[in-house]
Formats: C-alpha cells, structure tokens, sequence
C-alpha cells in the first residue's frame, strides 16, 4: 500500500463518485444474462423487452460512471501512471462499447437478435465485467485509489 492515499479528483465531500455510480450498471449488465436465459428457456416476450432495458441501463449508467473514472484517470497522475489503472480503463471501454451495441441490438425489436448475438455479447460482457471489477478492486485495495486511510483505521481500531 502507498505511504499516502491517491485521492479522487470526480468527488463529492470526499466520496469518490465512479465506484458510487458503477453498481447498477454492473448489475443491469449481469441480470442482462439472465433475462436472455430466461427468454431462451421460456419465449416469453417479457424477458425481452426486460432485456431491452436492462442493457440501456447497463450501457448508459456504464457510460455515466466512466466519465467519473476518467476524470481521475486524466486528471491524477499518480492514477496516470498505474498500469493497472489503463488495463481497467481499456476494458471498461471495450465491455462499455459491447454493452452499448447489444443495447442497440435490441433498439425496435428486442427478440430479434437474442439469439444469437445478444446472448453472445451479453456472455462476453459479463466476463469482461469480472475482469475489470478485479483490476478496478486491485486498485482500491493495492493503492488505496479513493480510499481514506486515516477514516480506515480509525473505523478498525473501534470497539
């Protein structure tokens, strides 16, 4: 761990914002595989169209909350200078950009592509959300990005 936290430049009263906003994307992208699941074993149009939303969710939510990253990617160099940091920046995009396109996939018609392309692409997401939340945590926890250390050890040290 660094002798001293890297603080969050995208905060709010020292809250960094990206690990506050990047929840329901995640999660909208992993239910993503499950809705589709749930269309192929059923036909139920519903699984769909709850598809259909959970992508948009996912993809734009996602979009939201990487700006947040990138504000700090640009803007804290010693963000900036962590490899880690770039790896979980470049996969962000690529799983970002296939969210965004399965959500396009199913713009109109959101049985048309399911199978099977949008299962495929919601599949290939979820893995490169794992990827990504890994580095994202190997950040948090190996050099301690937005992390308060003195609010840390204080809480530990209480009965």
């Amino acid at each position: 761990m660094p002798a001293e936290p890297i603080q969050s430049r995208a905060a709010i009263l020292g809250h960094p914002l990206h690990p506050v906003l990047i929840h329901f994307p995640v999660a909208a992208l992993i239910a993503l595989v499950g809705s589709d699941i749930g269309w192929l074993l059923t036909g139920d149009p519903f699984w769909a169209r709850a598809g259909l939303w959970l992508a948009g969710v996912g993809a734009l939510g996602g979009w939201i909350s990487g700006l947040a990253g990138l504000v700090d990617l640009v803007s804290v160099w010693r963000i900036r200078r962590l490899i880690t940091a770039w790896c979980h920046a470049i996969l962000a995009v690529m799983l970002l950009s296939l969210a965004s396109f399965n959500w396009l996939l199913r713009l109109g018609e959101p049985e048309a592509h399911i199978m099977p392309w949008g299962l495929y692409v919601s599949l290939l997401t979820a893995a490169l959300i794992s990827i990504t939340g890994y580095l994202g945590g190997r950040l948090v926890y190996e050099y301690a990005v937005g992390v308060d250390i003195e609010e840390a050890l204080s809480r530990s040290l209480r009965p």
